[in-house]
């Protein structure tokens, strides 16, 4: 299951929790806490390889390049509807242009900056999430979980379908033709913007003469240029220079302020570190301050160990503290990505069309999203990578991108809650550290495995279709679940739970007991 599970960004809590509870026969809950310990070694395995891999586009550049007509400030990939003829030659020009100081840059697979902003949400989600499953019952709860599962497999699915398509297009398209020229529609934006460009440097060089140029051409004779003629005769060449190669003898980067290209490579530098240390400072001290409070306040069956209980007022402080610091983390963060972006447009940045722009309504929109996500995550006792992960792929994250930010955050969140459990005797230690093993190597050899074959296949649509798979499969996994335990219970269904009760002896309905940890390991 991890091997499955991680490559597509959950911790696969949609397996283990049906799995604890069918084969080790495991109480609802109780089974969570397993699964809460399977899904940190899963995601810590992922988060080994994750950590050294690097963003799907592996040549970024310092140019401009072509607006993209699907948002502005995007432009449109280089490698566009090119063969690998072709999309070599295009790095060569590149390489070769400009002022000599040209290179490729690259990104971590991980979005830190995604993670700082979204994961203090998400886990402000799961407060509320796991506050409010202490007043369910079993029934209701898995009934909730179904719920939810199916609703999001659907969505998951149909967006799975539509990109398998277009992989398959694609893949057919250079099959059929590998010496294929850029596609029409790419054609007629990059015409467009030479077009643009042509325009302002004839305004720009108004009553000063001429344009210095190799030819000293006149700024009428660039106006009379046919500039979709002279693409489609020099069809060949970096798309960086493509003003050079539509007829007009400037490039674009000449034109333009070595000052703002200065930037731009500047921010180019600061986006490739593969292990940026600040950023992992700040997600180490969310974790380290949050882990620290669920320790002091206890709950999930542990403890507290300033021994303090739901009846303390200082289990009610620590509560609202845990909302205090993440929703104030969240903000800064925020804060932070949109000047971050704003400072980028600026230099005209070279966003992929797959890069997320941030904005303070997108703020809004991610931010309520990762919260749901982790509430409904809290509630059923999973990780929120099931359901994060669709919201992301479906507002256009690359799928990679998304399945190795939201497992990074899945490791923040699950793994003090995995010591609780263990440490509340609702786990046996043996159980956790078998399937946390288990899981962790399991989770290592899948993405590699994965991740090599999306890589020499392109169908990163694949990715997608797991997760839907995995997602559908705890749908079932849970409607099983439900009809058994009521059918055992002769169909009672247990009442509300006390929000805050000291001592468990008063219970509705007869519960399961926990398999003694000799049973599965009598050796």
């Amino acid at each position: 299951g991890a091997a499955i599970a991680v490559p597509c960004g959950i911790g696969g809590g949609g397996i283990y929790v049906p799995v604890g509870i069918l084969l080790l026969r495991f109480s609802p809950k109780a089974s969570s806490g397993l699964s809460q310990a399977s899904v940190f070694g899963a995601c810590l395995g992922g988060l080994f390889v994750n950590a050294f891999n690097f963003h799907p586009n592996r040549f970024i550049r310092d140019t401009r390049g072509v607006p993209s007509s699907l948002e502005p400030g995007k432009i449109v990939p280089y490698e566009a509807n090119k063969s690998a003829t072709q999309v070599e030659q295009d790095k060569q020009d590149y390489l070769n242009g400009g002022d000599g100081k040209r290179k490729f840059y690259t990104r971590p697979l991980i979005d830190y900056d995604m993670t700082l902003f979204l994961a203090p949400m998400e886990m402000a989600g799961a407060v509320l999430g796991v506050t409010i499953q202490r007043l369910l019952p079993d029934w209701l709860y898995l009934l909730f979980s179904s719920l939810v599962f199916s609703f999001t497999s659907y969505k998951t699915y149909k967006k799975f379908f539509s990109a398998y398509k277009e992989d398959k297009a694609r893949n057919q398209k250079l099959k059929s033709d590998p010496e294929e020229v850029v596609a029409e529609e790419t054609v007629d934006e990059v015409i467009k913007h030479v077009s643009s460009v042509v325009t302002m440097a004839a305004e720009n060089s108004e009553g000063e003469g001429s344009i210095e140029s190799p030819g000293d051409v006149e700024p009428n004779v660039i106006s009379q240029i046919s500039v979709h003629d002279s693409f489609h005769e020099n069809d060949s060449g970096s798309a960086d220079d493509i003003i050079t190669k539509a007829g007009v003898i400037f490039d674009k980067d000449s034109m333009e302020d070595s000052e703002m290209l200065g930037k731009r490579r500047q921010f180019l530098e600061e986006d490739s570190r593969q292990f940026p240390k600040e950023k992992m400072a700040y997600l180490g001290l969310l974790w380290a301050v949050l882990t620290a409070i669920a320790f002091l306040k206890g709950g999930k069956g542990f403890h507290s160990l300033i021994g303090i209980t739901c009846e303390d007022a200082g289990f009610h402080l620590l509560g609202s503290f845990q909302f205090l610091w993440t929703f104030s983390f969240a903000a800064y963060f925020g804060y932070r990505n949109v000047k971050r972006t704003e400072k980028r447009l600026e230099v005209h940045y070279p966003f992929n069309e797959t890069d997320i722009l941030w904005t303070y309504p997108r703020l809004r929109y991610f931010s309520f999203s990762a919260f749901v996500a982790g509430f409904v995550a809290g509630l059923i006792g999973i990780g929120a990578g099931m359901f994060l992960g669709p919201i992301l792929i479906l507002n256009g994250v690359h799928p990679s991108i998304s399945t190795a930010t939201t497992a990074t955050m899945i490791v923040l969140t699950c793994s003090s809650i995995a010591v609780m459990y263990v440490m509340s005797g609702m786990v046996p230690w043996e159980y956790a550290t078998y399937f946390f093993l288990a899981c962790m190597c399991g989770a290592y050899i899948g993405k590699t495995r994965v991740d090599a074959y999306v890589k020499r296949t392109g169908m990163v649509s694949m990715l997608i279709g797991a997760l839907a798979t995995i997602i559908a499969f705890a749908t079932v996994g849970c409607v099983s679940i439900l009809l058994m335990g009521l059918a055992k219970q002769n169909w009672c269904f247990s009442s509300f739970n006390q929000f805050c009760v000291v001592d468990n002896d008063n219970i509705d309905c007869q519960k399961r007991t926990l398999v003694d940890a000799e049973e599965m390991f009598p050796y």
